[in-house]
């Protein structure tokens, strides 16, 4: 089992970036896929980005590709997501999810993960 918890959201203006991190529990975080969802009020939550357990594949939604990096460090047990050049429509709360999965399979389904953290609000002004 592995417990998550995120930090690093926040207020910034457009085009500006923050960097989230998820700190993760347990010995074994290199055996979990990683992915950063997101959700806005009133929509259902939606992928960003996943990255595989040795981070030799990553995968991003295209409404974040070239703006959003994510990366981990075994070591540390944790993963983050760099967002630059944020848009009015990046706001949202954001969670860190955990999953073990075959390295090709999908890692944009949400269903597929097993583990949550509780969310960090990022608010996007215009």
């Amino acid at each position: 089992q592995v417990q998550l918890v995120e930090s690093g959201g926040g207020l910034v203006e457009a085009g500006g970036s923050l960097t989230l991190s998820c700190a993760a529990s347990g010995r074994t975080f290199s055996s979990y896929v990683m992915g950063w969802f997101r959700q806005a009020p009133g929509k259902e939550r939606e992928f960003v980005a996943a990255i595989s357990r040795n981070g030799g594949r990553i995968l991003y939604a295209d409404s974040v590709k070239g703006r959003f990096t994510i990366s981990r460090d075994n070591v540390k047990n944790a993963v983050y997501l760099q967002m630059n050049s944020l848009k009015p429509e990046d706001t949202a709360v954001y969670y860190c999810a955990a999953a073990v999965l075959p390295y090709y399979s999908d890692y944009s389904k949400t269903g597929l993960y097993d583990y949550w953290g509780q969310g960090t609000q990022v608010t996007v002004s215009s």
